[in-house]
């Protein structure tokens, strides 16, 4: 199959910046680059069209950009808190997806939606992971997800407590109950 020629509408991030003329798989033409209204295709017509909006798209963009800094500078910080059952090691019954963070995103006052989260794998153990959120193609902000089983668990993990921490307490002292050479004995030639 040959590749697609195509004029990027906004940045695409590893692929190129906007206006630049690019040549990508059909399949990802098709299925993501023009719905998603990220790309149009490079026919004669297209160049001469978007050359004559080009500095108005390009001001579209900053305004998008600026305004994304702005709620980036707004929400620097942010960190929310997921509750779900985990067993006793701490592995989740299930795993917090990108839907997921963006609902408890939203909650806290940060509108955005899953397609904006970036998420590697989903998040399967307890704890505190860094998620990336794009508000624009140009800005991401961190966010820290705390995923617990209860609230008072969430805020002990926040403080730096590590979770589990009473089992890890009676395993240290196990050695201490034992007389010494109480124990298997090496054997000495």
């Amino acid at each position: 199959m040959a590749a697609v020629e195509l004029i990027l509408l906004h940045r695409v991030e590893k692929l190129g910046q906007m206006g630049e003329v690019v040549r990508v798989k059909p399949g990802y033409a098709r299925n993501y680059l023009l719905p998603q209204k990220k790309a149009v295709r490079a026919t004669k017509d297209n160049i001469a069209k978007f050359e004559q909006q080009r500095a108005q798209l390009e001001a579209q963009n900053l305004r998008r950009r600026e305004e994304a800094e702005r709620v980036a500078e707004r929400v620097s910080g942010l960190s929310v808190v997921i509750i779900r059952q985990a067993g006793e090691s701490g592995s989740l019954y299930g795993s917090v997806s990108a839907r997921d963070i963006a609902q408890a995103c939203s909650q806290a006052g940060l509108s955005i939606g899953r397609q904006q989260v970036v998420l590697n794998h989903p998040i399967k153990t307890l704890g505190l992971t860094t998620v990336r959120i794009d508000l624009h193609p140009e800005v991401q902000i961190p966010v820290v997800v705390n995923v617990a089983r209860s609230p008072d668990e969430a805020e002990r993990q926040a403080r730096g407590e590590t979770i589990g921490g009473e089992e890890q307490d009676t395993q240290a002292e196990a050695p201490n109950l034992f007389e010494a050479g109480a124990g298997p004995q090496p054997d000495v030639p």
